[in-house]
Formats: structure tokens, C-alpha cells, sequence
């Protein structure tokens, strides 16, 4: 080996201060690679140390206060985009990349990762059409979550005032991109929902995939399946869904959509409220018509069971009007005074039949008495006699009491016979119609009128009616 000359031979430090002068001069470049050998941040700064690799080649990374800088949590594993410069540590001799930014490499990744925490929330059933809740079609209030700062809130205050400037809105800002927009998003909506509204919105503008990052949350997505108000969702446009779109329980393209969703025309109002009339208008007549045929059923039942009654009121009246005491009254009491005549004539031919039968009794009895006294001694003489007196005052009396019985129950008798009452200077009266008369008003001057005495009929005419009791 060729010895060298003496200034070409230099020391560590001088070696090394070489290089770092010839790294210092390169270009800022954008490094991709894998994670490996991460660590938690380290000092109060929040410096972060790392490798990122290849398939045949390693490097160290230094990011100064990386905690602060980074939106999302670094693993092993993970693929990142660099951007910074090479330095080389001179004490130690060691060449690592001072990253400036840091950032998930391409959008497989994240989408790989919403896609598992969608799967995860679909198989609990946050994503279940029976577990959503419906949406009103005229919402009266309105909570609007969203960033104070975009354009989205005015574009969501014109179109409900356009559409319908009846809807009250709630407005409650947060942040809508970045690592600690979740937390504030949760925040909000608990806020939106103690103002008791119809839905809530949360609506964001458009964006790359990462900027809708924070809508893929799992904590997010849970906050919005759990809200009490249903929750409407307007994020990015319409190629954009995110897992927050998926739990919602209504999901819109685009926030301008959302609004439109809850706060229909008045245009769409009338129409609903002119079906809405429609329908009950058909309802209201088939009710009436049901109610038509109801009340003919009815008809026709009362129908039936009046004509029963009346065929049932008709023959009673028939009935009643076949009797004798109403068809012919007058042959009654003709009738009537021949039984009383007939119990009359019985009477009093019965009385001495039953005297002379009475009598030829006590006649047979004495003269047994006498047959039988004949033959007693003596002594029972005085006994016999006085035992006859006695029989003869008690047929006395017997035949006195009879005749006198008899003879009130003949004079009764004859008292309550008709003809009797006729022949004591009564009469009865009948008007032209046969209905005998018991008040002056039932007969008028001129009335014809029959009269029966005690013995014959006489015919007249009313000259004179006098109604007086």
C-alpha cells in the first residue's frame, strides 16, 4: 500500500465534520417507508425516535416535538411519508433523518383500517336499519353541529330559511379535522341534544379522505349511534362515506342536502297536508259508507221487529174486540137476569121442599121417640117427655130460623136482580151506537135513544141534555 501524504490523512472529527458538511448540503427530500422500533415520545418536548425500513435498507428518524406535530399515533407496522433532511450526529458519528412532517403513506391503510372498524360496529348492529331511528319530515327545530368557521354553516342557514323559514336552528361549533376533532364533535352533540330538537346535523364540506379522517372514529361513531335526537349526517360530497354516514340514523350527500332533508318547501308542506286531506276524505267516506250499511241493517231489523209487534198488537186488539161483553153487551145482561131469574125460581121452590123434608124428619123421630118411650119403664116417662118438649121447641126454632134465612136470601137475591131494580122504577138507556149510557155528555139533542123499563122498551129523542153532577 502507497503511503499517503500528510495532509491527506485526517481524524475523527475532522472525518466526520467532512461528511456532515456534504449531508448539510443536500436537498430536503420525502422519504416512504415502514415503522419499526417506535417508542413513546421522550422529555417534556415530546421528541420521537424511530426507524423506517425497507425491504434492504434502515434508517434512523429524529422528529423534534413530534408529539405536537403528528395527528395520528405512529406504530411498528405503519407506512409513512417523510419529509426532511440527513444530519450526522458528529460525537456519536451516527447519520439520521431530521424528519419536519410525518404522514400516513397513501390511503390503503387508512381505508383498510375504517373498513375493520366498520365490519366491527356492523356485527354489534349500529348499522341496522331497525336499530335507526326515523327522521321527522317537518322538523319545527333544528341542532346544527359543524365548524363556525367554513362556509357550510351560512350554506345550511340559507337553505332552511329558503325552504322554510319556520325552522328555529341551533348552532353548536366545533372542530371538524384533526387528530382532536372527535372529542369535540362528541362534545357538541351532547350540547345540541339538551336543546330538545326534531335532529341534529352534522355536516362538514368536502375533503381529501384524510381530512374526514376524524369521522371514522370509533368513539365518534358511537357517540352518534347513542344520541337521543336523531341525527342527520352531510359529510364531504357524495363519493364520501364515513363510518359516522354508516351509524347515522339518516345519511345525506352533502350538508346542503341534509338541510333539505328536514325542512321540506312550504310547496311540499301543502302537498303533504292536501294527501294527508285526501286520505281522510276517503277514510271519512268509508266510514260513512260502513256506517250507510249499518244503519240499514238496522232499519231493516226494526223494520222486522215492529211489524212483529204491531202483528202481535193487532191480534190482541182482534182478540179482545171477539168478546162477548164488547160485541154484545145488552145479550150479557139479558143472559145475566135469566141466571138470576133461574136462581130465583130455584130458591123458592127449594125452601118448602126442604121444610116439608125437615119436618117429615122430625115427624119420623118423634114417632120413633114414642115407639121407643113406650117401652121404657116408667121411670125414664118424665125424661122422655121432657126430652120431647125440648125436640119440639128446637124443630120450632130449626123450621123459624130457616124460614127466615131463606127467606133474606130470597129478598137478596131479588134485591140484585136487574128486573127488580127495573121494576122499582129504574130504567137503562142505550145511545144509537148500543153503549149504554152513563153520563148526560154521551148523548146530544136529537140523539135517539133506547129506554128499558121494567116491563118493555121505549124509543125517544133528546129534546134536552143537562150535564150538571
Amino acid at each position: 500500500m502507497a503511503q499517503t501524504e500528510k495532509d491527506e490523512v485526517l481524524s475523527v472529527s475532522e472525518a466526520l465534520s467532512l461528511v456532515s458538511g456534504v449531508v448539510k448540503r443536500l436537498p430536503c427530500m420525502v422519504v416512504e417507508g415502514e415503522v419499526s422500533g417506535s417508542k413513546p415520545p421522550k422529555g417534556p418536548r415530546g421528541h420521537l425516535y424511530f426507524d423506517v425500513k425497507d425491504v434492504s435498507a434502515s434508517m434512523s428518524v429524529t422528529i423534534w416535538g413530534g408529539r405536537d406535530k403528528l395527528d395520528f399515533q405512529l406504530r411498528d407496522g405503519m407506512k409513512v411519508r417523510l419529509v426532511g433532511r440527513f444530519e450526522v450526529y458528529e460525537p456519536w458519528g451516527r447519520l439520521s433523518f431530521i424528519a419536519e412532517s410525518a404522514e400516513p403513506a397513501g390511503e390503503g391503510l387508512l381505508r383498510a383500517q375504517v373498513a375493520a372498524l366498520a365490519r366491527k360496529l356492523q356485527r354489534e348492529g349500529l348499522m341496522d336499519d331497525a336499530r335507526k331511528r326515523p327522521v321527522p319530515r317537518f322538523c319545527s327545530r333544528v341542532a346544527v353541529v359543524t365548524s363556525l368557521s367554513g362556509s357550510v354553516i351560512e350554506d345550511v342557514k340559507r337553505t332552511l330559511a329558503r325552504r322554510n323559514p319556520l325552522v328555529e336552528l341551533d348552532v353548536v361549533g366545533c372542530s371538524v379535522q384533526g387528530a382532536g376533532a372527535p372529542v369535540t364533535i362528541i362534545r357538541a352533540l351532547r350540547i345540541a341534544a339538551s336543546y330538545r330538537p326534531d335532529a341534529i346535523l352534522l355536516v362538514r364540506g368536502g375533503g381529501s379522505f384524510e381530512d374526514l379522517m376524524c369521522f371514522n372514529d370509533e368513539a365518534l361513531a358511537r357517540a352518534v349511534a347513542a344520541s337521543p335526537v336523531p341525527v342527520v349526517t352531510g359529510i364531504g360530497h357524495e363519493p364520501d362515506t364515513s363510518i359516522c354516514d354508516m351509524v347515522a340514523d339518516k345519511r345525506c350527500s352533502t350538508p346542503t342536502g341534509a338541510a333539505e332533508s328536514v325542512a321540506p318547501t312550504m310547496g311540499e308542506i301543502e302537498g303533504m297536508m292536501n294527501q294527508r286531506e285526501a286520505r281522510l276524505a276517503g277514510s271519512l267516506s268509508a266510514l260513512l259508507a260502513t256506517a250507510g250499511k249499518e244503519l240499514d241493517v238496522l232499519a231493516g231489523s226494526a223494520d222486522r221487529a215492529v211489524g212483529v209487534e204491531l202483528s202481535r198488537a193487532s191480534y190482541l186488539v182482534e182478540s179482545l174486540g171477539q168478546r162477548r161483553c164488547l160485541v154484545e153487551p145488552r145479550g150479557m145482561l139479558a143472559d145475566r137476569a135469566n141466571v138470576l131469574n133461574a136462581t130465583e125460581a130455584r130458591l123458592f121452590e127449594a125452601i118448602p121442599a126442604t121444610v116439608r123434608r125437615q119436618h117429615a124428619d122430625v115427624d119420623s123421630l118423634a114417632r120413633s121417640l114414642s115407639t121407643s118411650a113406650a117401652r121404657i119403664v116408667p121411670q125414664r116417662q118424665i125424661l122422655v117427655e121432657g126430652v120431647g118438649g125440648r125436640l119440639g121447641k128446637a124443630e120450632t126454632h130449626m123450621i123459624t130460623s130457616f124460614g127466615s134465612g131463606t127467606a133474606a136470601f130470597a129478598a137478596g137475591l131479588d134485591a140484585l136482580s136487574p128486573l127488580k131494580v127495573l121494576g122499582r122504577g129504574y130504567a137503562i138507556a142505550w145511545n144509537a151506537d148500543g153503549h149504554v149510557i152513563k153520563d148526560a155528555a154521551q148523548v146530544e139533542v136529537g140523539s135517539d135513544v133506547r129506554i128499558r123499563l121494567g116491563r118493555g122498551e121505549l124509543s125517544a129523542k133528546v129534546s134536552a141534555v143537562s150535564k150538571e153532577s
